[in-house]
């Protein structure tokens, strides 16, 4: 049958054949790939047999035949079956919308990768490629094929209503080019939440530079430069997602884990779980506030309207953290945790700031500075979003300030590694100004591991 034929000897007058018996199934399923079933002839005289013993073998061989059979299906049953929930999960997050913008050549810098794609490059999402957790998702580092690091991020919900609304999100978002955000590289579809690949940034987070720096007494702590220099470059970031042609961009969780550092402590602003675009001059109310406790504009959680002031003064709140070195919500002692903002506008209204500056940057001669750069903070930090700068302002303002104090910076840089040295003489001297902090990097991370 199908394939297989014998010959048979001419002086043979009479013969016998068992076959298998063939399911119905077959023809249509296993025939496609396996077309040959079999016999065999012997010789009645010199070949005695219980032919109660062969039958009961064409029994055995069936009923094995027939679990095979079974199993084969079972198994293409549920690989279809995944593929076409696959397909499912593509079409619902907007894949052929955004597969049809980039065969258009509409969008050109984002890749659509697969889940086995991203299953192998991190080695099935094992938890030693972990790179960090946040409110909206894990991030794991990943190996493409092409041994490109990259930061793959799980999200935990989709934060948007609609399809067409999260995919021209992607699309806008694929399509920044600045120096100072990290950039989008490609997505994967085909799952129930999607999966976002970003470019990998190696040096950790603002929030380890800043606070990590305390517990590694081998480097000093960063200078007054470098601060008010990666304050400068986060809010041109922020300006930069603002002002975006056609398509303003509200970051919606702008904090100190939410900045990452790469080899040349230059910053970059990640983690748009929370973003929004929104119309040019509009505000976009909100049925859920999304935020850090501490970073919060109050005038959002109150009216739940969210515009680009609300990352005026989440900024403002990372600009204390820079110049204080205190997080958001810290604790003096075994008290219960104190609000950044409240303390430092206390202290200001007093007039007392250099009792809550970071003391490593609080020298002869730089007063005048820190007052500027205080004040700029405290203008974040208005209760009233009219009352704020924007962030373009903000990041003019810090450009300003440290060009005009540059000779002074580069002392106060030089003296905060002559200082560090001399306190502590027996560790070797420092090869940066730069703290080094440890090696974690992540996409939107709220605890820093």
């Amino acid at each position: 049958m199908g394939c297989c034929q014998a010959s048979i000897a001419g002086n043979i007058s009479q013969y016998y054949t068992f076959t298998t018996p063939v399911p119905d199934m077959y023809n249509s399923t296993i025939w496609s790939y396996s077309p040959c079933s079999y016999s065999f002839v012997v010789e009645e005289d010199s070949f005695k047999f219980d032919r109660s013993y062969v039958h009961s073998s064409s029994i055995s061989a069936s009923i094995i035949f027939l679990m095979v059979c079974i199993f084969a299906l079972h198994a293409e049953y549920q690989k279809r079956k995944l593929e076409k929930e696959k397909e499912r999960f593509f079409d619902q997050n907007g894949g052929q919308i955004l597969y049809h913008q980039i065969m258009s050549k509409q969008v050109d810098t984002l890749k659509i990768y697969t889940q086995e794609d991203l299953k192998k490059a991190t080695n099935d999402f094992d938890e030693s490629r972990e790179l960090g957790r946040g409110g909206h998702g894990t991030v794991y580092k990943g190996i493409l094929k092409d041994n490109r690091v990259v930061a793959v991020k799980r999200s935990k919900l989709m934060n948007v209503a609609e399809t067409n609304e999260f995919v021209q999100e992607i699309i806008i978002l694929s399509q920044i080019n600045h120096r100072n955000v990290v950039k989008l590289l490609g997505c994967c579809l085909e799952v129930e939440v999607p999966i976002l690949v970003y470019e990998f940034i190696s040096n950790g987070t603002v929030f380890e530079f800043i606070h990590g720096s305390r517990n590694n007494y081998e480097s000093p702590p960063p200078s007054l430069d470098t601060r008010l220099r990666i304050a400068q470059e986060s809010a041109e970031a922020l300006s930069y997602l603002h002002l975006s042609t056609n398509h303003p961009i509200v970051h919606g969780d702008v904090k100190s884990m939410n900045i990452l550092l790469d080899d040349n402590y230059m910053a970059k602003v990640t983690d748009f779980g929370a973003s929004r675009t929104l119309p040019k001059d509009e505000v976009q109310f909100m049925t859920l506030v999304q935020g850090t406790l501490g970073y919060l504009d109050p005038e959002y959680l109150q009216e739940r309207q969210l515009t680009d002031k609300s990352d005026v003064y989440s900024f403002g709140v990372v600009l204390l953290e820079l110049i204080t070195g205190k997080t958001a919500i810290y604790h003096d002692g075994p008290k219960q945790g104190k609000s950044l903002v409240s303390f430092f506008m206390l202290a200001m209204k007093e007039g007392n700031l250099e009792g809550i500056l970071d003391a490593s940057i609080v020298h002869a001669g730089m007063e005048t500075l820190l007052g500027e750069v205080a004040e700029l903070g405290r203008m974040c930090l208005a209760a009233s979003g009219e009352d704020r700068p924007s962030m373009i302002q903000v990041a003019d303002k810090l450009k300003a300030l440290r060009s005009t104090w540059r000779k002074k910076l580069v002392i106060e840089r030089s003296f905060v590694g002559l200082s560090s040295a001399a306190s502590a003489p027996w560790y070797p001297p420092p090869s940066s100004t730069c703290s080094t902090v440890p090696h974690m990097t992540g996409i939107g991370i709220d605890t820093p591991r």
